[in-house]
């Protein structure tokens, strides 16, 4: 991931195998990453049951929040592709009866339908 998109908070791919060390302990027994996505501080997980969200907070990114988000409890997403002047590619997941979805900015390096088709998977 080039340091221009780490500064402008775009995601790129990290290695499932580089995740499970840093977040095994947030593993279920039988659970396995599928894909994951690194923001400047921030770790976004598809394993094969549920989306982890990794928010690091404040200036010395202590607080760490883990946000859960079981599969069912997905009710739509939406991508958005990579245009010849804008670069990035975009991911919304509504979850639940909540009106505003969770949104995320990946750079170019990601490409976004496999990201939809781990959804899509997972997505009754």
């Amino acid at each position: 991931m080039g340091i221009f998109s780490s500064l402008i908070g775009n995601a790129g791919v990290v290695e499932p195998g580089a995740l499970k060390h840093e977040y095994e302990k947030l593993l279920a027994e039988d659970e396995s990453i599928e894909v994951g996505f690194k923001l400047i501080r921030d770790t976004f997980i598809f394993t094969n049951r549920r989306l982890i969200v990794i928010d690091v907070q404040g200036m010395t990114g202590k607080k760490i929040e883990y946000l859960s988000i079981p599969y069912g409890k997905i009710t739509k997403f939406s991508i958005e592709t990579s245009g010849n002047f804008d670069l990035d590619a975009e991911l919304k997941i509504w979850v639940g009866s909540a009106p505003d979805p969770i949104e995320k900015t990946f750079n170019k390096k990601v490409n976004i339908y496999d990201l939809q088709k781990v959804l899509a998977k997972h997505i009754s």
